[in-house]
């Protein structure tokens, strides 16, 4: 059926797809003209834009303002005194109940309240270095792994192909990234340490939003929003090795992603240059996706398991925290989770990007471990567990979290120097196999 503002002759017969939809190459040759050729004006335009001279895989100043662009869109004041005021005294007064929730003693040096803008800023030093090591492979294997239509539609600029690939990864970067400033609600609301060391900020103006409808008073969602921070604060504070950690395991697993140029060539013959839709075809069908080794998926989970332990860490003493004290508490929690476990656009567009999801999948079953531990063995077991790496549970004991460390007993209450060397020291041998030399089932340690 014709709509009242078209003609006869118009749709999609003259409107081409473009051969270049769900890849980086989309946005440059995003406005094609007759028989799918791109629109020549159009192109030289946006070429221009983004070829400016930039260092490394990514054009990052691309990548900010597009993210700047895209908060932007809808107001996005800077905090006013009353909010930053309102902030520092909710972090304040986590700080007062975690205390009693974690040895850990706060980590928190300085309390800011961010616009959306100012998380972008503040963030981007951390972002550079997980997302570049991924683009450094994807954007060096785009030129090669071309099919032949496309070539012949870049034409002259097939010589410009890496500097396009950049500029066209930090579109994609920065729009992603302007989406996840419009969602996140603290500096460490992913679980990864994207602030500076020790300043613990929130975003009134997505906090705000994300209380809509809660049905609880607002200073209690700040008060909560506050615990956490100040507890992810407290952990990455005391576990020096933590922070590093989770960095480069990120930009580890980003440097092994590869694009198979063989499979893509493979593909390549069997596709008719002359036929459009088959190309677009196989372009939405992945052509162009990062190959994942059995090597990386086991990184993979390794680093999302890491991440769901930090999560399900903050959740435990935010839990012991908040109770007989924060009666909205509970629905807070769930109204959290549920948040993390349906995750969003941006969290999925960071996703294809870059392959890793940035939600734990296994946040219940850490929650519930490390609570075990606690009850079990007490507060000091559980958070001696992070003194190491090796320590720490693998995903095989999230499939019994009441189970881990049962088989090995930490002092409770105070221990001297010595104790507590020979508790560290039971914990990274392991238990007592009883000359056997084969483990109880407990877990190995180590992530």
């Amino acid at each position: 059926m014709i709509g009242m503002n078209d003609t006869p002759g118009q749709g999609d017969q003259d409107d081409p797809k473009n051969p270049f939809q769900g890849t980086p190459f989309e946005q440059l040759f995003g406005s094609m003209g007759a028989q799918g050729m791109p629109d020549l004006g159009a192109l030289f335009s946006q070429v221009q834009a983004m070829m400016q001279p930039f260092d490394g895989p990514v054009n990052w100043q691309l990548a900010t303002d597009l993210a700047r662009k895209t908060v932007a869109a809808s107001p996005d004041p800077s905090p006013d005194s009353a909010q930053t005021n309102a902030v520092a005294d909710a972090v304040r007064l986590a700080d007062l109940w975690l205390d009693e929730a974690t040895d850990f003693s706060s980590g928190v040096t300085s309390t800011a309240a961010w616009s959306r803008a100012e998380w972008i800023e503040s963030t981007r030093e951390v972002w550079q270095r997980l997302v570049e090591p991924v683009a450094e492979h994807v954007v060096g294997a785009m030129g090669a792994a071309l099919p032949g239509e496309a070539k012949a539609m870049a034409g002259p600029f097939l010589g410009m192909l890496t500097q396009m690939g950049g500029a066209l990864f930090g579109s994609q970067i920065g729009t992603a990234i302007g989406g996840l400033a419009s969602e996140v609600l603290t500096a460490s609301d992913i679980g990864l340490p994207l602030g500076p060391t020790g300043r613990a900020a929130l975003l009134p103006a997505n906090i705000a939003a994300f209380a809509e409808g809660l049905d609880v008073p607002a200073e209690d969602v700040t008060l909560y929003l506050a615990l956490r921070e100040a507890a992810h604060q407290r952990l990455f504070a005391h576990v020096p090795w933590l922070r590093e950690h989770l960095l480069t395991a990120v930009a580890d697993y980003g440097r092994g992603i590869s694009i198979d140029t063989a499979g893509i060539e493979e593909q390549l013959r069997s596709l008719d240059p002359s036929n459009m839709e088959e190309i677009q075809s196989a372009l939405e069908g992945g052509l162009f996706a990062p190959t994942k080794s059995p090597a990386q998926e086991a990184a993979l989970q390794r680093l999302e398991t890491t991440l769901a332990l930090v999560e399900g860490w903050v959740d435990e003493v935010v839990g012991q925290a908040t109770a007989n004290r924060m009666p909205s508490a509970a629905r807070l929690h769930e109204a959290v989770r549920r948040r993390r476990a349906a995750g969003g656009p941006a969290e999925e567009t960071f996703a294809a990007l870059v392959g890793l999801e940035l939600r734990p999948r296994r946040l219940r079953d850490a929650s519930t471990l490390w609570g075990s531990l606690r009850a079990r063995q007490g507060v000091e077991a559980r958070d001696a567990v992070w003194l190491h790496p090796d320590l720490l549970p693998t995903a095989d004991d999230l499939d019994d979290p009441l189970g881990f460390r049962e088989g090995l007993d930490m002092p409770r209450g105070e221990m001297s120097a010595e104790e507590f060397d020979a508790a560290l020291q039971q914990l990274l041998d392991g238990p007592d196999t009883g000359g056997s030399g084969e483990p109880d089932g407990s877990g190995e340690p180590g992530v």
